[in-house]
């Protein structure tokens, strides 16, 4: 077992935090769940599985997560930033295990967990969405969170990072309602930080940050979610996922790209304040 302490976020997961907490629970020392009041039995599964649970109101992921790690108060070596709808596979957590103690006084400060989406209950390979990264674990007190109100990540104050070979399993897309709810929940934070971005320093923000900011939403909108769905789709070889890669593509370009551009050109031409959208309603 390796000195990590993990933290969760959670709000309803009641299908998902046993099998999130199980497959993590012979590697981390101490399990964090920090939950957005529930309206099911969520925080009792987690409390049964040996998890501390503590609840505080969402604003955004970023705050909440921030929240989690001050009142965790972790005096480990590494923490797990993992969601309830991630799972750690056998090899995953026996890499993560050796790595976390190898790496214990090395100027390693960081862990990039890579992990194989899963839609309509078929792992999507392709599309350019695997394997889908992102820096999970990392040293206590030399990593924190980009103050952001959608897609933040994991920025690191010093040392280096390395990358896991051994895939994870991401549940994030549950069905076409849920999907389709989540993306709308997710448009309106992601075009809140556009305009945020607008008027900011971003020379703090991760690469795909700036990229987004610098880059793609210079493009005339509209466009830029035709070429993000060519992109996925021809480009990276959605296809080849067959039709579940197909209506995935199809949505996150036409539903998800498309209607942060509509929320970016509504607010330009109405004006209208966006509201905190609070936690996400599975």
């Amino acid at each position: 077992m390796a000195d990590i302490t993990a933290i969760i976020l959670t709000r309803n997961e009641k299908d998902f935090i046993e099998e999130c907490i199980l497959s993590i629970k012979d590697v981390v020392k101490r399990i964090v769940v920090v939950d957005s009041f529930s309206e099911d039995n969520t925080c009792e599964l987690a409390k049964k599985l040996g998890a501390e649970v503590y609840q505080h109101e969402f604003y955004n992921y970023s705050k909440q997560y921030k929240y989690a790690v001050n009142i965790a108060n972790v005096k480990t070596k590494w923490i797990l930033r993992i969601d309830a709808d991630e799972r750690l596979t056998k090899e995953s957590a026996e890499e993560i295990n050796k790595l976390c103690n190898e790496n214990e006084n090395t100027n390693v400060s960081g862990i990039v967990l890579r992990f194989y989406n899963m839609f309509l209950n078929k792992p999507m390979y392709h599309g350019g969405m695997y394997p889908w990264k992102k820096l999970s674990v990392y040293k206590t007190g030399l990593g924190d969170i980009e103050d952001r109100n959608m897609d933040e990540h994991i920025i690191l104050s010093s040392g280096k990072t390395i990358e896991a070979k051994k895939d994870s399993k991401h549940l994030a897309f549950r069905g076409l309602t849920f999907f389709t709810n989540k993306c709308n929940w997710y448009s309106t934070r992601e075009a809140m930080d556009y305009f945020d971005n607008l008027s900011t320093d971003s020379s703090n923000a991760s690469l795909k940050t700036m990229f987004k900011m610098k880059v793609y939403y210079k493009l005339p909108l509209g466009f830029r979610s035709w070429l993000y769905y060519a992109y996925r789709y021809y480009i990276r070889l959605g296809f080849l996922d067959g039709k579940e890669g197909k209506i995935f593509a199809f949505l996150h370009a036409y539903w998800y790209r498309f209607l942060v551009d509509a929320k970016i050109y509504e607010h330009e031409k109405l004006g209208e304040e966006f509201k905190p959208t609070g936690a996400l309603k599975s």
